[in-house]
């Protein structure tokens, strides 16, 4: 598999390239497949090294901290983790997909506890790839290949679940990213619909964002979601290999990123996370790389 742009990259407000960290291995700082990336209120930066079957945690500077994971099914190892996100209380959960399950963690790597196995039961999961954590602490997982949303106690208690394969308001097909605004709605990336589809927190429809396309406002496969501190709405339009900011209604902001390796040009762009002062996170899927932007916050 080539990695060679594995590297996290950092922008101004105006998208003016800053800095960089990491290259191609399996060292410290070094990365393989970066599949999802989060920010904690501190500045910390996780990010879900999929091809290393570890996670791995930076400074806001870009200094490597720690890492944790091994590839097995064991407590603290994981099989390709798709997604990471960060708790209200610190604590870390991946999304181990391979594993069919979903595991929690400390800030500094220690192992808290595990849910989920294979299947398509409550509380069980196909190939869950991406994680999201509510402001007051309730977890929500993009459940892919069972065509759902699953909301978790922050312990792992199984509270609901929507969503059926197909293409009408609540269906999805193979849901890839999910995330939760500070007033609990929830936003998911239904990628195969080509579009975002918006709910409360007990998972009634509320809209959808999107039309399969590549104008303003339309979408290619998107996999990826998250929300700014002013509540819009970024979307990994990644067939498209650009991002798109929405209003919290679904109305089209603004859009950055063209096909290709450079500064700023992105390869099927997919994990996401926004941090407290609105700096923007992309995993850059086939380039291998977590790319960092900051924009003034509107």
């Amino acid at each position: 598999m080539d990695t060679a742009n594995n590297r996290i990259q950092k922008f101004t407000a105006s998208g003016a390239f800053v800095t960089k960290w990491g290259t191609r291995g399996s060292g410290d700082g070094q990365f393989r497949l970066s599949g999802g990336v989060a920010v904690a209120p501190d500045g910390s930066v996780y990010v879900a090294d999929t091809d290393n079957f570890r996670v791995q945690k930076f400074s806001a500077s870009g200094a490597f901290v720690t890492k944790w994971g091994t590839r097995g099914s064991g407590d603290s190892q994981f099989r390709l983790p798709g997604g990471v996100a960060v708790a209200p209380d610190g604590g870390v959960y991946v999304a181990d997909t391979l594993n069919y399950r979903i595991q929690k963690f400390t800030a500094s790597g220690e192992f808290v506890t595990k849910w989920g196995t294979e299947g398509s039961g409550d509380g069980q999961f196909k190939d869950p790839y991406r994680v999201a954590v509510a402001p007051d602490g309730s977890v929500y997982i993009a459940d892919t290949d069972n065509h759902r949303i699953q909301k978790f106690s922050a312990s792992g208690a199984f509270v609901t679940k929507w969503g059926t394969e197909g293409s009408g308001d609540s269906q999805f097909k193979s849901p890839n990213g999910v995330a939760v605004a500070p007033d609990g709605s929830v936003y998911v990336a239904d990628t195969d619909n080509s579009r975002v589809q918006k709910f409360t927190a007990s998972g009634a429809f509320v809209a959808k964002l999107g039309t399969e396309g590549s104008g303003d406002g339309q979408l290619w496969w998107p996999t990826g979601v998250a929300i700014a501190p002013d509540g819009g709405v970024y979307v990994a339009d990644t067939n498209n290999h650009r991002v798109q900011k929405f209003t919290a209604s679904g109305a089209f902001v603004t859009k950055w990123g063209t096909y290709g390796s450079g500064d700023g040009q992105f390869h099927l762009p997919s994990g996401f996370a926004v941090a407290p002062d609105g700096s923007v996170y992309v995993a850059d899927g086939h380039n291998y790389r977590i790319q960092v932007f900051t924009f003034p916050l509107s």
